[in-house]
This record gives C-alpha cells, sequence and structure tokens, in this order.
C-alpha cells in the first residue's frame, strides 16, 4: 500500500506516536503551590531516535505504527483479563523497540543524579535502574547508586502500600519489594524506596519533592529501551502510587494535555499539566464519568453509541458492556496510536458496523475504496482533487457527546485518504488519532473526564 502511505514524512510520525515519542530536553515549572506544569521540547536531532527511523520506507513506518497499536491493544487485553499472566502495572515495550517514547528528566537524590523516565499515563509505579545490580540493561546515563544518596531510604514493610487491602508491593524477608512481569518477557523487580526528586521550574530554580516512592529497580530482564538515556518508568495513572496521587494535595489528582494534530510538520511543546495549573474550560465544555472497575486504574468511560456524520448507529446497550474475563468496555488511552473497535462485542460487531456505515458514507461520495498491503489500514480510498469532505465521528458517552471533526478522523495525502480503526477483539480503545485538537482533563477528585475543542497549538 506504498502508493497509499505517502502522507506520513518523519516528522509526521513523530505526531502520530503523540503519546509515546520523544527525548525531551524538559523543564518543570509552577504557576502556583497548587500546580504543575511538564514542559517538554522535541529533540528531532541526528542522535535522536526519531532521526534514525528516516532510513525506514513511509510504508514500513506505518507498518510499524500500525503493529505498535495492536501490540498496544494486546497488552491491555492481558492485563485486563483475571486469568492473565502480566501483574498490575503497563509498560510499553513494543514501541520501544524503534527508539520511540515521551521521557521527563530531572535529577534525584543529594547527589543530584541525573534520571530520564518513559512517561506513561497507562501506569501508576515509578521506577528506575538501580546499583548494586542483578541484572541491569545497558543505559546512556549513569545508573542512579543508591549506596551514594544521604536521602535515599527503603519503604517499610509497615507502610499502607505494602502492608494494605489493595498494594501493588510485598513483604519479603522484611524488606518491602515490587516485581512486575509484561508481555514479551520484560520484567523488573527490586526494592520499593523513597527518594527526592528535584524539577527545575525554570532554567536557575529547582523545586524538590521530598520522600517520592519509586521502585529501584536492581533485576531488570529484557527491557526494550536499552541501550538510550531512559531508564525506568514515571508512572501517572491513578494508582495510588503514581506522582499524581502521591502529591495528590498539590496535583488535586488532576492532569491534563493538549495534542498538536498530526497534520503539522512538527509539533509545538507538549505541556502536561498538573492541578491549578490546567487552563478553565469553557463554557461548553463536557465531562463524562470514569466506570471503576475493581483493581483496575485505566480509565474506562460508559460509551453508549457512536454516529459516523448525521447517522446515528444505534447500537445496542451490549455492545459496549462490560463481559466475564476482563472483556468489553471502552477504555480512554491516550498510549493507543489509533482508535481499536471491539469486534466481538455482544449482539453487534462494533467493529464491522462502524466500518460499513463508513464505507457507505465515502461511496456515496464517489470515492473508491483502494487495495492495501498487508499491515496496513483496511479501508483506504482514491482521494479526488480537493476533496475535504471527511466524514465526523461522535462518541456518545453517557452525559456528554465527544465529536471528532472529519480531518481526525482518517490520515491523508493528496490522493489517498486511509480510516484509521483497527479491528480488536476484546474491548474498544480510544487512542490518540481520537484526542487531537482536544483540551483534556482527567479528573480524579471527581472521576470525570473533561473535554473541550482547542487549538492547542496556542497551549503554553
Amino acid at each position: 500500500m506504498s502508493s497509499s502511505l505517502g502522507f506520513v514524512n518523519a516528522k509526521m510520525l513523530f505526531c502520530l506516536c503523540v503519546t509515546l515519542v520523544f527525548q525531551p530536553h524538559f523543564t518543570y515549572s509552577t504557576a502556583n503551590r497548587t500546580g504543575l506544569t511538564l514542559k517538554a521540547y522535541v529533540d528531532d536531532s541526528p542522535g535522536s531516535s526519531l532521526y534514525r527511523i528516516q532510513d525506514l520506507s513511509v510504508a514500513e513506518r506505518i507498518e510499524r505504527l500500525i503493529n505498535v497499536s495492536n501490540a498496544r491493544a494486546n497488552y491491555l487485553y492481558q492485563m485486563l483479563s483475571p486469568d492473565g499472566t502480566i501483574l498490575p502495572d503497563n509498560i510499553r515495550v513494543p514501541i520501544l523497540r524503534d527508539g520511540a517514547y515521551y521521557a521527563v528528566t530531572f535529577t534525584m537524590g543529594s547527589r543530584g543524579h541525573r534520571v530520564k523516565l518513559l512517561l506513561d499515563t497507562g501506569s501508576g509505579l515509578i521506577w528506575t535502574q538501580c546499583l548494586p545490580c542483578i541484572n541491569c540493561f545497558n543505559q546512556r546515563l549513569p545508573i542512579y547508586d543508591s549506596r551514594a544518596s544521604t536521602t535515599y531510604a527503603t519503604l517499610p514493610c509497615s507502610h499502607p502500600m505494602c502492608n494494605g487491602d489493595r498494594t501493588v508491593f510485598s513483604c519479603v524477608n522484611n524488606r518491602c519489594v515490587y516485581q512486575y512481569g509484561y508481555l514479551g518477557g520484560a520484567s523488573t523487580a527490586g526494592v520499593v524506596s523513597t527518594e527526592d526528586f528535584i524539577f527545575y521550574t525554570d532554567e536557575s530554580h529547582m523545586q524538590t519533592f521530598e520522600n517520592v516512592i519509586f521502585g529501584c529497580g536492581n533485576d531488570n530482564r529484557n527491557i526494550f529501551f536499552q541501550n538510550t538515556a531512559v531508564s525506568g518508568i514515571f508512572g501517572l495513572n491513578f494508582a495510588p502510587e503514581s506522582m499524581m496521587q502521591q502529591f495528590a494535595a498539590l496535583t488535586r489528582s488532576r492532569f491534563s494535555y493538549c495534542l498538536v494534530p498530526f497534520t503539522e510538520a512538527v509539533p509545538n511543546t507538549l505541556l502536561l499539566k498538573f492541578g491549578q495549573d490546567i487552563p478553565e474550560l469553557p463554557p461548553h465544555a463536557e465531562s463524562t464519568l470514569f466506570v471503576q472497575r475493581t483493581g483496575n486504574d485505566h480509565f474506562f468511560l460508559e460509551l453508549l453509541d457512536i454516529s459516523v456524520g448525521d447517522y446515528r448507529l444505534g447500537l445496542p446497550p451490549s455492545a459496549f458492556q462490560f463481559r466475564g474475563g476482563g472483556e468489553g468496555g471502552c477504555i480512554f488511552d491516550s498510549g493507543s496510536l489509533f482508535t481499536i473497535m471491539d469486534s466481538n462485542s455482544v449482539g453487534v460487531n462494533v467493529y464491522e458496523r462502524v466500518m460499513q456505515v463508513i464505507r457507505a458514507y465515502y461511496g456515496s461520495k464517489g470515492l473508491s475504496a483502494i487495495r492495501t498491503r498487508a499491515g496496513g489500514f483496511d479501508l483506504c480510498y482514491n482521494r479526488p482533487p480537493n476533496f475535504n469532505d471527511f466524514a465526523s465521528i461522535t462518541f456518545h458517552f453517557n452525559g456528554a457527546d465527544y465529536s471528532v471533526p472529519g480531518e481526525y478522523n482518517v490520515v491523508f495525502d493528496q490522493r489517498t485518504i486511509c480510516i484509521p480503526i483497527l479491528k480488536g477483539p476484546l474491548t474498544t480503545i480510544i487512542g490518540a488519532v481520537h484526542q487531537q485538537n482536544k483540551r483534556l482533563v482527567y479528573d480524579g477528585m471527581f472521576g470525570e473526564l473533561q473535554f473541550a475543542d482547542e487549538n492547542c497549538q496556542n497551549d503554553r
């Protein structure tokens, strides 16, 4: 499908990897005592991973992105299954094989050791490699040595996170430890610890967060961001061990971002905002409650129906209901590049139904479908000159309609358009492709997702 994939250049590829990609120069600023902003700059220099993948053809890049989205979905499915073998956390291992990631960098400990951690809104634990190692992978920055820091301490087994009703840690030989296994055989294990994290508030001022709980990983196997500067994970979901929840008094258990459209040649700075740093939403903003699932910190939403253009599909209530074995439901996940529709829901194949209506829409416009290569999108069309009449999609949530303009429901160039929706067997996942130019606020205090249209290029 090489002729249908010319719409992506290397910089656009970066945008497609939107919450998974970057080697940033990072600053951490505070607007006031109850707000924080993480600011990251894109690095597409010759030494960056983005620059190196330019050796791939355009078709190969897109195929990899699709494979990444499918791998991400499969991983989430295994996490959701009560019979799954993956322990409750997340690492985007498949993406890291392409060297594509977002990371935050700061210093930790009394000696100001610099670390760079993968930014992950889908997990809670913060962890980094630590000396002395049992097994450690190669990393470009020196490995943190807990023995060299006077502010380092281990978390006592009496701590609620190690000795409570809901704990992701365990006490072994009077030490609070963690052990996570991941898709593809990756794993990390070590001692649950506390340390000071120091973030730059601007070029010359710093702010210290004392006694941050993190995993001091000394046994890390088959981790695929080896040979990069990244040494671990910066967890950011609603789990109690995440950075957002550990400092809930400061963050108010809220964070927000706004994703620059994929079609922008170079994305603006990504700002991840916390607490009172989150801008006030406009009067037309909408919100929908997260659906809580026992022992799960993903952002599930109650999806009721879908519209393509002005046509509402009228899906049955069973289409997005939870099923046994962790199946069903709808996850809002910026870590998935493309949206994935459930093809195995009760009473209707959601994926096939949505694609059927999309085919009817573009067929009514006189567009001709084209064959796609294996590993590509299922549905692409020849694009007539100056054709921009793309179909909008609306996700009808409980209490809110989440409308996505047509230009964000396709990936296209002058000759071809493709529909960036993939088939999934278990759960519907609304990915980054459908989050462009939206102000999204994840509010853990009120348990809801708030959203409004916004020009993300103006985010400051």
